[in-house]
């Protein structure tokens, strides 16, 4: 546990990490990989429409736990916390590890932590965003004061290397952060939302049902529809938790938003006005990592000396569902 516990309670982030698999898949490997299957492609094509020249690939033995337990133990060990100092963790995936139990509580067994709550949040893209906000929520309300929030993913399990506009952009990896009670004020504000009416852009519609798999499980995205739902819905919820806030874009010092497509991180951040040299960018190496792809960016622009203590940073996301969600920070 932290060693005291503040009398005005807010949640600061004390520690970030990730953890990447060591295998890189540039775009050349996959248009050699997608050419054997007779669909043409070339990185030209991918870095034009989406900024992404490479992801990572995870070997077929390894989940998003195993991710997600490397990252949660970079994150701990940058805010000089223990695993016994935490008493909630969140893991943010689509990919889990098995149907039940939680991810999350898998992670918790690896760090060797037992008692505190432990539960998966399923929101697509937007999970890390979500999973923050529960933890923020837990935090102020008194329920936690040491939390891990992870997200994890493992997509390359759910692609369809058939469908060259869709396989191309996902990766894998996992983020997370240690996020504790504070006397000083971290976690500004929180807006999330959902919109089921959208579910059908951006699906994994398959399920299973006595030992076989109904339905489709591999991912389908209609492009044009994301593109444009996602640059509006992004827009509009930064400027909802700035309000709530009580502050303006031009206090942000740093926008990490969803690492999905360039086109539309540049499209966010010119709609607020953020340079564009503010604006954390990792999909170019990273790929879409979905949940991961948040606290990926922020820790490698933690790691890097990008971000510095006393910044304000503006995280965003938009995924499946369709979800989206933006958190204000002083970090």
């Amino acid at each position: 546990m932290p060693d005291r516990i503040p009398t005005f309670r807010y949640s600061r982030i004390t520690g970030t990490g990730s953890m990447l698999p060591p295998r890189r898949v540039s775009n050349a490997d996959l248009a050699a990989q997608l050419a054997e299957r007779g669909l043409e492609t070339s990185d030209e094509w991918i870095v034009e429409r989406t900024g992404i020249r490479a992801r990572r690939f995870a070997d077929p033995s390894v989940c998003s736990s195993d991710l997600g337990v490397e990252a949660a133990r970079h994150a701990l060990q940058a805010a000089g916390r223990s695993a016994e100092d935490v008493d909630l963790i969140i893991v943010a995936t689509s990919t889990p590890d098995m149907v039940f139990p939680s991810t999350a509580t898998i992670v918790q067994r690896k760090l060797g932590v037992q008692g505190c709550p432990a539960f998966d949040l399923q929101a697509v893209c937007s999970g890390f965003v979500y999973g923050l906000s529960v933890a923020d929520a837990m935090i102020r309300s008194g329920a936690a004061s040491c939390a891990l929030v992870i997200g994890a993913e493992v997509f390359s399990r759910i692609l369809d290397f058939n469908d060259r506009t869709t396989c191309v952009l996902f990766g894998d990896g996992a983020g997370a952060v240690v996020l504790e009670a504070s006397a000083e004020p971290g976690i500004l504000a929180t807006r999330l939302h959902a919109d089921g009416q959208h579910m059908d852009i951006l699906c994994t519609p398959g399920t299973v049902s006595g030992g076989q798999i109904l339905g489709d499980p591999l991912l389908k995205m209609d492009g044009q529809a994301v593109f444009k739902l996602a640059v509006r819905v992004l827009d509009e919820v930064a400027r909802e938790v700035l309000e709530a806030a009580g502050r303006t874009a031009a206090d942000i010092d740093w926008l990490i938003p969803h690492q999905a497509n360039i086109r539309i991180m540049q499209g966010t951040a010119r709609k607020l006005k953020v340079p564009l040299d503010h604006v954390v960018v990792t999909v170019d190496e990273h790929g879409n990592t979905s949940a991961a792809s948040i606290p990926l960016a922020l820790d490698h622009a933690v790691r890097s000396g990008q971000i510095q203590r006393g910044h304000t940073l503006m995280l965003e996301g938009v995924g499946g569902g369709f979800t989206w969600g933006a958190v204000l920070l002083d970090f």
